[in-house]
């Protein structure tokens, strides 16, 4: 590939970040302005002068960016793109410690937890039996790990004697997980730092594995990540982050805009290259954009534009309350559907953008979905609810994954705990408490107890003799996995295993209605299958812990699972109307879309009181108004997102009233409405008007189609 081809339609601002190739490169890629296209061109260019295609990394910050980025390669470069590592930073994380875990205490072969395994070990830890206070406790562990921090410099940092208790709770917490041979998904990052800040073997050895590192969503970055960054890229800095930091919108899970500003400081010869053409959306919808992001404080400022036209003005929409306003999203969503944009006209690619597909419901919380679910069904509308449960989240994926997690590490409690009682095998309760106690008191594992000559001394020979059979048919299992490979051989498997362990039964057994269980069982089935294709390499590794679609034993897929059911988003491409958080939104786009509930204390969501209702020091006014001021800025850069996910159309709606509870209360449209700054000409829309005429016109054609069949002979 020629230099010319590969810059081939590309702008001056996109060819001097895929040429610039020996530095430390920022890549300020407004919304929309094909950072995906110079991250992958960026990859080829790297290959073309000579780097071998496995010394290159591009990390996301999902699986699903991850897998969009390795087929965008592919398509660009050829096979050499298989050999690339495109991962997450948790893969990665994953990866290095698998490889090099070892040095830390961590077997190969180690558990990774999910939130809710993580919720139950907490709640031990900290002698509480609330979810709600666990949970808490959870997010600032969660904060505390994300900043580097341990359980004692956490409780050296400690402000009060909550926070002295939670880090207390840590400190076992972190002797459990230790005990489990198992991770959270905060340390997929915060061990990886710690391989590479305290072993220089392993940091030497994986910055000559690694030539240049690519990071995408750069704005959301950790402290911790960036860390990780830094330390893999050494002295000679050779990677690009591409990110925006209008587009910071998840400063509430650690990610922080310090990572922007550390950059010019740590890599003083850092070449700064801004992408601010717009490929997505009209001028009309980017000039809203511009204005709404306008007052933000600007790192590195920069403007949007377009050369796709106007376009269609930007709507603001008023409703009584929210089932009016979701009423009239139905109407816009028909009126689009039968008139299209500028009375139908295709575009030049000759589309017109009226299937399902093309439109999105965005709110800034998931329970605003309700009223436009229900004005979708009653309009008989295809709709799926994004950003809702995972299927991984699911109860009888969990079962199958805790069987799985236990066949890759026996040492795994909490998974041991799952599989041993569902299943239900006649092991109670009382027997798994007294196993709990003699494992405790000698430091093994559940699984390692069973096979302790001194359990019979505690435990019946009947019980015995139950988690007996358990433990063989785990090792049996294990063995079986092991040798089992390709996708017909690993589906045949599970399903003989869950026939053995009479799993369908299990479900059926458990829920009242037939329909819940069968559709249980449907998703049994579709995982078992989901599984199978992977063992048989029809299926990427999207956890990017290898990137070749070669066969693998069912074993080696197993370990992988927990990493994928962690970050996973399985998303079907169906032909059906999106409503979606405006989190879930970022990185996906839509023909047109409608911004709901764009009402102050919505969005922006509550801020709290300002300093002027403070007691006090003006010391604590002034750090309140520095919270409340930063809360603002992410809001409004929440905002921006949603607006930069229209491509062709934008309506904002707002309420007069909104639900606060069981009380219904007076609502304000949003500032940001008024920082959108629209012309005075821009129409305010009834789209029931559209469709009390679209429904004459209808009624108009019918009758004169019927009278002219009825004059025919």
């Amino acid at each position: 590939m020629s230099s010319s081809s590969a810059n081939h339609g590309m702008n001056p601002a996109q060819q001097e970040a895929v040429n610039y190739l020996h530095g430390p490169c920022l890549v300020l890629a407004g919304a929309g302005s094909g950072k995906t296209r110079v991250i992958t061109h960026k990859i080829a260019r790297l290959i073309q002068m000579g780097m071998p295609a496995n010394r290159i990394a591009a990390i996301t910050f999902t699986n699903k960016a991850a897998a969009e980025m390795r087929e965008r390669a592919k398509h660009l470069i050829g096979k050499a793109a298989k050999d690339v590592v495109v991962c997450t930073f948790h893969a990665l994380g994953v990866r290095m410690l698998r490889e090099d875990g070892s040095v830390l205490g961590l077997k190969p072969q180690f558990s990774i937890l999910d939130s809710d395994d993580v919720t139950s070990i907490i709640k031990d830890a900290g002698g509480t039996i609330d979810t709600a206070t666990a949970r808490q406790w959870q997010w600032t562990i969660s904060a505390w790990k994300g900043a580097g921090l341990n359980s004692d410099q956490a409780l050296a940092a400690a402000e009060d004697d909550n926070e002295r208790i939670i880090a207390t709770a840590m400190a076992r917490y972190e002797e459990r997980l230790v005990a489990y041979q198992s991770v959270d998904f905060d340390d997929l990052i915060s061990l990886p730092l710690k391989l590479l800040r305290d072993f220089p073997e392993v940091r030497a050895r994986w910055q000559n594995l690694l030539g240049h590192v690519l990071v995408d969503e750069y704005q959301d970055t950790n402290a911790t990540q960036y860390e990780v960054l830094k330390y893999l890229v050494g002295e000679k800095a050779r990677f690009t982050a591409v990110g925006d930091d209008d587009q910071s919108i998840y400063g509430w899970r650690g990610a922080t805009l310090d990572n922007l500003k550390k950059l010019p400081v740590d890599f003083p010869t850092l070449k700064v290259i801004k992408l601010e053409q717009n490929y997505r959306s009209t001028s009309a919808i980017l000039q809203a954009a511009n204005n709404v992001i306008g007052p933000n404080p600007k790192l590195f400022p920069k403007t949007l534009f377009s050369e796709l036209g106007e376009g269609e003005p930007v709507r603001v929409v008023d409703a009584d309350n929210e089932e009016h306003e979701a009423e009239r999203a139905v109407a816009r969503i028909q009126s689009l559907r039968a008139n299209g944009i500028g009375g139908g006209v295709p575009d030049a690619q000759g589309k017109q953008y009226k299937e399902f597909r093309d439109f999105a419901v965005l709110y800034r919380a998931n329970h605003q979905a309700k009223p436009f679910e229900k004005a979708l069904r009653k309009a008989g509308i295809p709709y799926k609810v994004s950003g809702g449960q995972s299927f991984f989240d699911r109860a009888e994926i969990r079962d199958l994954c805790a069987w799985f997690r236990l066949w890759s590490n026996n040492d795994d409690d909490p998974a041991f705990l799952r599989a041993v009682t569902t299943p239900k095998r006649g092991i109670g309760h009382t027997t798994l408490g007294t196993l709990g106690v003699f494992a405790t008191q000698y430091k093994l594992s559940l699984f390692e107890s069973l096979f302790s000559s001194s359990l019979a001394s505690v435990l019946s020979a009947k019980a015995l003799g139950s988690l007996h059979e358990f433990g063989r048919y785990i090792n049996d299992l294990e063995y079986r996995a092991r040798r089992t490979e390709g996708a017909e051989a690993a589906l045949a498997f599970i399903m003989d295993w869950l026939k053995e362990i009479g799993y369908e039964k299990h479900l059926y057994d458990g829920e009242d209605s037939e329909g819940a269980a069968s559709a249980k069982w449907s998703n049994v089935i579709e995982f078992c299958e989901w599984m199978a294709q992977r063992c048989g390499g029809q299926i990427d590794d999207a956890a990017g812990v290898t990137n070749t679609r070669e066969i693998k034993n069912l074993l080696e897929v197993s370990q992988t699972i927990a990493l994928l059911s962690t970050i996973s988003e399985r998303e079907k491409d169906q032909n059906v109307v999106t409503l979606s958080t405006l989190h879930a939104s970022k990185g996906l786009e839509w023909p047109h879309v409608m911004l709901v509930g764009v009402t102050e204390g919505m969005l922006p969501f509550k801020l709290g009181d300002g300093a002027d209702t403070l007691g006090g020091s003006s010391l604590d006014h002034e750090s309140a108004n520095e919270d409340i001021a930063a809360r603002l800025q992410e809001e409004r850069r929440l905002m921006y997102v949603g607006i930069t996910r229209a491509q062709r159309s934008l309506a904002v709606s707002w309420t007069r009233r909104r639900k606060k509870g069981r009380e219904m209360v007076a609502a304000l449209p949003s500032r940001f409405i008024a920082e959108m700054a629209l012309d005075s000409a821009t129409a305010k829309e009834d789209p029931r008007e559209k469709l009390r005429a679209l429904r004459a016109e209808f009624a108009a054609k019918a009758l004169a189609t019927a009278a002219t069949a009825a004059e025919k002979p």
